[in-house]
Order: structure tokens, then C-alpha cells, then sequence
């Protein structure tokens, strides 16, 4: 009899410890997949904070740059009624629609937003009168002409505000793209003004 109890008992034994594992492996189940689980979060969280970043770091930075100088064209000895200057696309930037572009003329007693008026070289339009801005030319275009300014591009911008510039006058230009941070160009009109000035 003894025999047969001491044989119960290892076999009670060795079921306990065949529970063991299996308990045990259910542990390490579960515990990998909530591991997962978290380092899944982990990784998407780290994903989205940066494409916060990039997003923070393209509104911030502006998509066009000022390619050249900047001239102001008038009547010599009196005033200046016409700014034009070339814009590029900036390193990195994505194509800027200037349909969608939006320029403002100030000085320091007035503010205008400038109407768009085309594109010279497109269409047809493009004539520039006073309160508006136009594309006058577009060099390096990569294929047939549009008012998309894509990488390696140039425009050539004509603006003329409806107030005329006399000399030392101070005024700032604000390219504003549908996406991205304004150009901005600041510049003074000399002292003495011929037909074609450049500005500083």
C-alpha cells in the first residue's frame, strides 16, 4: 500500500509542475503581446511627433527666396511706381501655385494687398495697373509655361502699388504662399531716382 500512495504522490507532483509551465507559459504569452502592444504605441507616437515637426519646420520656413536684386522703376527725379524683382523656389520646397499666392505692399502709412493679374508670357494677361502684381516672365520653365513655380524655375515679378514711392522712402513687399512663411523684402528708395533704380 505504501507503494501505491508514495506513486499517487509523485504523480501529483508532476501534474502540479506540468501546470506550473503551462501557467508560466501563458505569462510569457501575454506579457510579449502587451510588450508589443506598447511598443506599437511607442513607435507610432515617436512617428506622428515627427511629422509634427516637419509640418512645424515647412510653415515656418518660406517656399519662395528673392533670386537677383530688386528695381524700382518710375519717372526720373520724381517717384517710383513699380517694383520687380525674380522669386525661386527654395531648396526643399514644394511647387508654389501663384494663383494661390497672396502679395501685400506697405510703407509705413499705408497697407495694400495687391490684386493677381496673370501671366504676361501665358495668356495674354498679365497687364499690370495700379493696386496689382503680375508674372512678367518666366525663365528655365520645365516644360509648357504655367503659373506653378516648380524647382529650378524663376519668375519675374512686376508690382505696382497704388501709391507712388518718393525718395527715402522705406516699404516692404510679403510674398505669401498658400503654404509656408511670407517673403519678406524690405528695401528703401535712394535718394535720387532715375528711370530704373536699384534698391537696397
Amino acid at each position: 500500500m505504501n507503494l501505491s500512495i508514495g506513486s499517487a504522490t509523485n504523480n501529483e507532483a508532476a501534474f502540479t509542475g506540468l501546470e506550473a509551465a503551462i501557467v508560466l507559459i501563458a505569462f510569457v504569452v501575454v506579457a510579449s503581446t502587451f510588450t508589443y502592444v506598447v511598443l506599437g504605441a511607442g513607435f507610432f507616437t515617436t512617428q506622428k511627433s515627427q511629422e509634427t515637426v516637419h509640418t512645424a519646420v515647412g510653415q515656418a520656413s518660406s517656399a519662395v527666396e528673392i533670386v537677383g536684386n530688386v528695381y524700382g522703376k518710375g519717372i526720373a527725379g520724381t517717384s517710383i511706381d513699380t517694383i520687380v524683382f525674380s522669386i525661386g523656389l527654395a531648396a526643399g520646397a514644394t511647387p508654389v501655385d501663384l494663383n494661390k499666392t497672396v502679395l501685400t505692399f506697405s510703407t509705413g502709412d499705408t497697407i495694400e494687398t495687391l490684386a493677381f493679374a496673370g501671366s504676361g508670357s501665358t495668356d495674354g494677361s498679365g497687364t499690370v495697373t495700379a493696386g496689382k502684381w503680375a508674372i512678367s516672365s518666366q525663365d528655365n520653365s520645365l516644360g509648357a509655361e504655367n503659373k506653378v513655380l516648380d524647382s529650378g524655375e524663376q519668375f519675374t515679378i512686376t508690382a505696382m502699388p497704388s501709391t507712388a514711392l518718393n525718395a527715402y522712402a522705406g516699404f516692404n513687399i510679403d510674398v505669401k504662399p498658400a503654404a509656408g512663411a511670407a517673403l519678406a523684402i524690405h528695401r528703401t528708395v535712394p535718394a535720387y531716382i532715375d528711370a530704373v533704380n536699384l534698391l537696397y
